[in-house]
């Protein structure tokens, strides 16, 4: 099953952001994920966009390999430097169907 990483980061500081660009694709790709997007063009079309100035998507094979990529110790030192400049979230959600209706999707049952 599918999982993705969705990160929403309002910048304060971008200092951090060459380094983090240039490097985290590739720790990502060990972990088997891989970016879906990276992209500042956010548009609401129901509610207020939320006050951030990215979000990326990333999807990894399972959750052990996104939480592998988060723990990893090669991340840590980028992850630091994103927290000091940003103010982020990160959240994670699996590809399965709550309501069970949508059968390319994978249900929890």
């Amino acid at each position: 099953m599918a999982h993705f990483l969705i990160a929403q980061v309002k910048v304060n500081d971008d200092s951090w952001i060459p380094d983090y660009a240039a490097k985290v694709h590739d720790l990502v790709h060990r972990h088997g994920g891989k970016y879906l997007s990276r992209s500042g063009a956010i548009t609401a079309l129901e509610g207020d966009a939320p006050d951030v100035d990215l979000v990326a998507i990333i999807q990894f094979p399972s959750m052990e390999a996104l939480q592998a990529f988060v723990a990893d110790p090669e991340y840590a030192p980028f992850a630091k430097a994103r927290q000091d400049g940003t103010n982020s979230q990160f959240f994670a959600i699996d590809s399965s169907d709550v309501a069970g209706t949508i059968p390319y999707l994978i249900t929890d049952s």
